[in-house]
């Protein structure tokens, strides 16, 4: 195998997956304004339950429904307030909808005045979001509570062992009843009852729905996954807004519909999650993910996620019924999703974060990043410290490697000579360098063992500093106040020293302090390697510290610290190696 074409391979490999996120990121479609919210919604319906032995029937969306606000002849809704240690925000009693809540340990920005990272919204706001408890009457004669109905409220405000009961009466011998519980993080629990005094049985849908009636800004970033997420029959089902919207529109707007005994279901952001789920691992819910369009372009799109039984709940005459279920609705952070995971059994709720495909490695990565970072109190330090356990692991594979490297710019002449006299016989050349190779117990194979390892270790440590909420706002030393985000500083504009921003007239104009410290490591590593006797590839390789320098420039700064660490280690080591293999060869040539 020729060394240096496999390089060139992998360094091709890795320019078109950099160049593909550069334009990804740069060219990402801009959402439109959002208009004024609709006033109409879906709701689940009912669902017959089957004959013996047929096949299930898949729960469709109603028709639109009305839902009024506030009116002349109308006072304003009440509202229930919602405080804990890390939530605030407030319950509308018209409707039952929680949609006022922020985020009271997270700010927008590294400024101290900064809002709160708000995740609901109300419906005559700019961007509608909201959870939603309810009920379908399935037999088509109960009188049901609807978004117009205004609930009664008992206790409060709901905080941590607070709970709030809301109730309502059709006036036709059924009370309906939400007991809403908070714990002292970010999940609500929801008992959603009927107590029949009526003299006939009744069969009712309760239903609990997220509602999402705006299009977010999207990071647009392909290896970060936005929209609707769940795990449901123990499957991650992940499910893009655009790819949402366009199998509703084949499917009358139901993107999908899937039966599941516990697991939840959501719509995620890069940080936050909104989400529902059974309230027991063995209760079993029919979950769906709905996009309806209700007008031209993203400003007239709905986004819902919902949960109901699989068929309507008969109540009998005095009797009561009832639909336990949660909800979720806070920051990605992950013990915190571990720890809900274990405590409530609910199914793989910690890829609820994008870990993606090296789920196996990033949050070990993570994890071990975490540990470190509560050792020294700043996850910099913890990236530097865990870049020299990685290089500790895989010592003894790279420093067989580097031996390897070393020896073989030791034989770069006789090689050159080689290509030289046998230019127009090429298989003879290469004969005569794998007789070489033999003849002085070299592998051209075993250089490339540093780069293939460092390859998924590189990409995990990317995926976990990217879509890890604890790496946000987390300061380095000196400028580095957000290792998440890409180095602020500019070579464009003398660091700081001329008062305007590159930036403004191009995303490529960003070339920051860290990200030419990573390409001087990158270089001087690149001049300890042996140099490719092609002259082509040559070129190619004294290009590549350039390249990689404007295509990482506006990677999370986390990242860039790490390579350029990574790339001094590796110098350190090879330069070790190749002094400590020339006083060999001198030793050997004195005997």
């Amino acid at each position: 195998m020729d060394q240096k074409r496999l390089f060139a391979a992998i360094a091709l490999s890795i320019g078109i997956l950099l160049i593909f996120d550069v334009w990804n990121r740069t060219n990402r479609p801009p959402v439109p304004p959002v208009s004024a919210p609709a006033s109409q919604t879906a709701v689940p319906v009912p669902v017959p339950a089957p004959a013996a032995g047929a096949p299930g029937v898949p729960m469709p969306a109603a028709p639109a429904r009305t839902e009024a606000t506030a009116t002349p002849d109308r006072p304003p809704a009440a509202r229930i307030q919602i405080s804990n240690p890390r939530v605030a925000g407030s319950l509308n009693l018209r409707g039952a909808r929680l949609d006022d809540l922020v985020f009271t340990t997270y700010r927008e920005t590294l400024a101290p005045n900064s809002p709160q990272v708000r995740l609901f919204a109300p419906r005559d706001g700019a961007n509608p979001y909201f959870a939603q408890w309810g009920w379908t009457a399935a037999d088509g004669r109960t009188r049901v509570p609807d978004g117009d109905t205004d609930w009664t409220a008992t206790g409060g405000p709901l905080a941590p062992n607070q709970p709030v009961t809301l109730s309502w009466d059709n006036g036709q011998g059924q009370v309906f009843e939400i007991v809403l519980a908070l714990d002292a993080e970010y999940m609500i629990t929801a008992d959603q009852r009927v107590r029949n005094s009526g003299t006939e049985a009744i069969s009712v849908l309760p239903w609990v729905r997220i509602r999402r009636e705006h299009t977010p800004q999207l990071a647009g970033f392909f290896i970060l996954h936005e929209g609707f997420t769940g795990v449901l029959g123990g499957r991650l089902r992940e499910v893009t807004y655009s790819d949402a919207k366009s199998e509703g529109a084949r499917r009358g707007g139901t993107a999908l519909d899937q039966e599941t005994t516990g697991g939840w279901a959501g719509i995620t952001d890069k940080y936050w999650l909104a989400a529902v789920m059974p309230a027991a691992p063995d209760q079993t819910l029919r979950a769906s993910y709905r996009a309806v369009s209700e007008g031209a372009g993203a400003a007239g799109d709905r986004w819902q996620v919902d949960m109901a039984p699989p068929a309507p709940v008969a109540v009998a005459p005095g009797a009561t019924g009832s639909m336990p279920t949660r909800l979720f609705a806070g920051a990605k952070e992950v013990h915190l999703l571990d720890g809900y995971m274990d405590r409530l059994i609910i199914t793989d709720f910690d890829k609820a974060i994008d870990f993606g495909w090296f789920y196996f490695l990033v949050k070990p990565f993570f994890l071990a990043l975490d540990w470190l970072f509560r050792m020294t109190g700043n996850f910099g330090v913890a990236i530097l410290i865990f870049t020299v356990l990685i290089k500790a692991a895989f010592f003894p594979l790279a420093n067989k490697a580097y031996h390897s490297m070393a020896r073989m710019k030791v034989l770069a002449p006789k090689m050159t000579e080689l290509r030289e006299r046998y230019k127009d016989e090429p298989q003879k050349a290469q004969a005569e360098m794998m007789a070489l190779y033999r003849a002085e117990k070299v592998n051209p194979a075993s250089g490339c063992l540093p780069i293939l390892i460092q390859i998924p270790v590189f990409f995990a440590l990317y995926k976990a500093l990217f879509v890890t909420i604890e790496m946000r706002h987390q300061p380095f030393f000196g400028w580095i106040h957000d290792l998440s985000a890409p180095d602020p500083t500019n070579l464009f504009n003398l660091f700081g020293l001329l008062p305007f921003d590159p930036m403004h007239y191009s995303s490529f104009l960003h070339m920051p302090a860290w990200a030419l410290i990573m390409g001087v490591t990158m270089w001087v590593q690149q001049k300890l390697n042996p140099q490719p006797p092609d002259p082509i590839q040559a070129k190619i390789f004294a290009w590549m510290p350039i390249i990689f320098t404007f295509m990482l420039a506006s990677f999370p700064a986390g990242l860039i610290i790490y390579w350029a660490w990574n790339n001094t280690l590796s110098v350190a080591q090879q330069y070790y190696i190749m002094r400590h293999d020339r006083a060999a060869a001198k030793a050997a040539k004195k005997k």
